[in-house]
């Protein structure tokens, strides 16, 4: 089940003038984020990661900059369920040093959709 929006991934090979700009113009706050293996950035606000930027060698492809949508889920292994149920195809992900699981599906367009849930 879906509760909220968790972040919007933004792909750049600017990645230090995106950082910037989000902190300077919008007032963002460049924060922690997981030992993964390539450059990026979290920035907060109220004391959550809603944009994630991850560096790129060149510019972002057919759709643009927005790299993915992120959502807030509960029930992981009911979402996987279903998803078999209906003969989605999706990509499971543990981040690094946290406790969140993922489940990454696409929708009828292609926007890639990423679902987040806490280890229960």
């Amino acid at each position: 089940m879906i509760s909220g929006l968790d972040h919007v991934n933004i792909q750049t090979c600017e990645l230090e003038q995106t950082i910037q700009f989000y902190e300077d113009v919008l007032g963002f706050e460049n924060g922690e984020r997981p030992p993964f293996n390539s450059p990026g950035a979290w920035l907060y606000a109220g004391g959550h990661p809603l944009i994630h930027v991850a560096e790129v060698e060149s510019k972002p492809g057919p759709t643009g900059a927005i790299d993915h949508v992120a959502w807030i889920a509960e029930g992981y292994d009911a979402m996987k369920e279903r998803l078999e149920r209906k003969e989605v195809t999706f990509k499971l992900m543990d981040v690094p040093s946290s406790p969140v699981r993922q489940i990454f599906i696409h929708d009828p367009n292609g926007v890639r959709l990423e679902l987040n849930f806490q280890r229960e």
